[in-house]
């Protein structure tokens, strides 16, 4: 099939690209948010192909996958046909409902013609989507290998954005962290963390790394940090325990899901991470064991192959 899909989650969509389909991109001349088009920083397949939007009209569209409300009408007005009506589309839900359990109502829940499609069971249980059909195809991921080495003894952490994004990601937890092993923080926007927590740089250091080493970087610190409160899944998570890494985790969303007994803690009690960081820090051979759970954990359960044949599944269905 050609499937118009745009360039959102790097992550997630490397992952889907990873089919045997032909995927359109769109790409601008500024390579704005709603056309960054292939990605500089990941490697993915030659069937990732960019299209102008000015293309579209005249290029055959078998499925559109949406990830933001805009792009409904984003894709008419590119495509001059309209999704759920003149092409099959399906709206991938990256992220949990912000606000209460009572005003969750979700963008596409008055329209029955446009499946939903939710990366985990919780995001599911959390949105109200109305009419509209839902269903939940977990996160797959391809395979970085069995890197961990863990010599350096240090945590991993990696997020974006952690100054403006405070709470929901966990920021605030991190100096107590960091009074217990020090700190490698990965991700966008990092630089002014240290000083906005106050934590010195020797027990709390930020780098902004492209896709293509990072996976090397986390591999090298003893374990893997996730203080999220409330997003959805982390697909750094999930990464972590890839490469073999022992994770220490807030017991939030869908963590618990991921992170089966004997792979890693996981807890909304305080005192109970700092004393597993504390001991993965002291252990290294228990933090080699519980990082290979953690691998076979998570290469059983989210598998790209399993991932690519969910989604193959559900498209089928959608286009017939």
């Amino acid at each position: 099939m050609n499937i118009l899909v745009w360039h959102v989650h790097g992550s997630w969509l490397t992952a889907f690209l990873q089919g045997s389909h032909t995927y359109l991109l769109p790409v601008t001349p500024e390579r704005d948010a709603d056309g960054l088009g292939r990605a500089r920083t990941w490697e993915w397949p030659a069937a990732a192909r960019e299209v102008a939007p000015w293309e579209l009209r005249e290029t055959p569209v078998d499925l559109i996958v949406l990830q933001r409300p805009h792009e409904i009408a984003l894709a008419e007005q590119w495509t001059g046909r309209r999704p759920g009506k003149d092409i099959p589309a399906v709206y991938v839900e990256h992220n949990t409902p912000d606000g209460p359990a009572e005003r969750t109502r979700h963008p596409l829940g008055a329209r029955d013609d446009i499946p939903v499609v939710h990366v985990t069971h919780f995001n599911r249980l959390m949105w109200d989507c109305g009419r509209a059909p839902t269903t939940v195809v977990e996160h797959g991921i391809v395979d970085p290998g069995s890197l961990w080495t863990g010599g350096i003894e240090r945590a991993a952490v990696v997020v974006n954005e952690p100054v403006r994004r405070g709470r929901t990601t966990g920021t605030d937890l991190l100096p107590a962290f960091a009074a217990e092993v020090p700190l490698d923080v990965f991700g966008m926007d990092t630089s002014r963390l240290p000083a906005h927590l106050g934590v010195h740089e020797d027990h709390l250091r930020v780098r902004e790394l492209p896709q293509s080493g990072l996976h090397a970087a986390m591999a090298l610190r003893r374990l893997y940090l996730h203080p999220v409160r409330w997003t959805s899944l982390g697909l750094s998570l999930l990464e972590a325990m890839f490469l073999g890494m022992p994770v220490v985790a807030l017991d939030t969303t869908e963590a618990r899901e991921a992170v089966p007994p004997g792979a890693g803690t996981v807890s909304n009690r305080p005192d109970v991470l700092r004393a597993a960081v504390r001991r993965l820090l002291a252990d290294p051979e228990q933090a080699r064991e519980t990082g290979a759970a953690a691998r076979a954990a998570v290469r059983d359960r989210y598998g790209v192959r399993r991932f690519l044949t969910d989604w193959d599944q559900l498209m089928k269905e959608v286009v017939r």
